[in-house]
């Protein structure tokens, strides 16, 4: 098995068409499985597929909720594949996406693909639903003041010049697709932590962290694309900054003079 895409999924009516975007642009064929982590929760109507597709398709049901990082994690618990990619339960893939993320990858690299913006709406009538947008390529790591954070922000200027590297270092990342080596996540991640962190939010801040201390880097492909569902469409879930608050102090207060100390001089930021 050469990739292991894992869905941490809940009640979201987008899973059934993520998936068969992830199967239907899919390059590596049988050497591709998709674990779609049911967390707490069963699909209605169920998970329908193909004989062949139904072949690369495994459900894993979680007895009860877990969370998003919960759902990861036992995910990757039950992964075959020699890469742990993981995306969110309402995105579409370009064609080739999993050939194209995994030629030119170094051990010590987490990538995330360029990524557009969906509209649901427009998917479910069966319309194009990548909206008329600029597509994100480079995010930067800051401590969002205002609501005392981290958050990775839109990098534009970071583009000019920097249009020949097809792969390139980036600071932040959305979350909302990635994908590593296993040998990365078993020696460096682990796994993601929902006891201090919370169970949903900043597991992209907690694996860049991690990485950068292993010696690794986070890098951008901007040779393949996702779309995720736009911000302005609602989510199946109802965790909010109340209930991410004590998580998020927790980052700053674990990683802040790293970042303050040692990430910001190295960027130059």
């Amino acid at each position: 098995m050469k990739v292991s895409v894992i869905i941490p999924s809940y009640k979201d009516p987008l899973l059934q068409k993520t998936i068969d975007s992830l199967l239907e642009n899919s390059e590596l064929g049988e050497r591709l499985e998709v674990i779609a982590v049911l967390d707490g929760y069963w699909p209605n109507p169920p998970l329908l597929f193909s004989e062949e597709h139904n072949k690369r398709v495994r459900q894993v049901h979680l007895g009860k909720n877990r969370g998003m990082r919960g759902a990861i994690n036992a995910g990757v618990s039950v992964a075959k594949g020699e890469f742990i990619m993981r995306t969110d339960e309402h995105c579409v893939f370009d064609s080739g996406y999993d050939r194209k993320l995994t030629e030119r990858f170094r051990d010590n690299w987490i990538v995330y693909p360029k990524r557009y913006y969906l509209d649901p709406v427009k998917w479910m009538n069966g319309e194009n639903p990548i909206m008329d947008k600029e597509p994100n390529i480079y995010n930067k790591l800051i401590i969002d003041k205002s609501r005392n954070k981290f958050s990775g922000v839109n990098w534009k200027s970071r583009e000019k010049g920097r249009e020949h590297k097809i792969i390139d270092d980036s600071m932040a990342m959305q979350g909302s697709c990635w994908i590593m080596k296993r040998s990365w996540w078993d020696a460096v991640i682990k796994e993601l932590d929902s006891e201090h962190y919370g169970t949903h939010y900043g597991d992209s801040h907690e694996m860049v962290f991690k990485t950068w201390q292993a010696g690794g880097r986070l890098m951008v492909h901007k040779g393949t694309w996702h779309a995720h569902k736009h911000r302005d469409f609602p989510r199946s879930h109802n965790y909010g900054e109340k209930e991410a608050r004590p998580g998020w102090d927790y980052s700053l207060a674990l990683w802040g003079d790293y970042y303050r100390d040692t990430i910001k001089p190295l960027w130059n930021i």
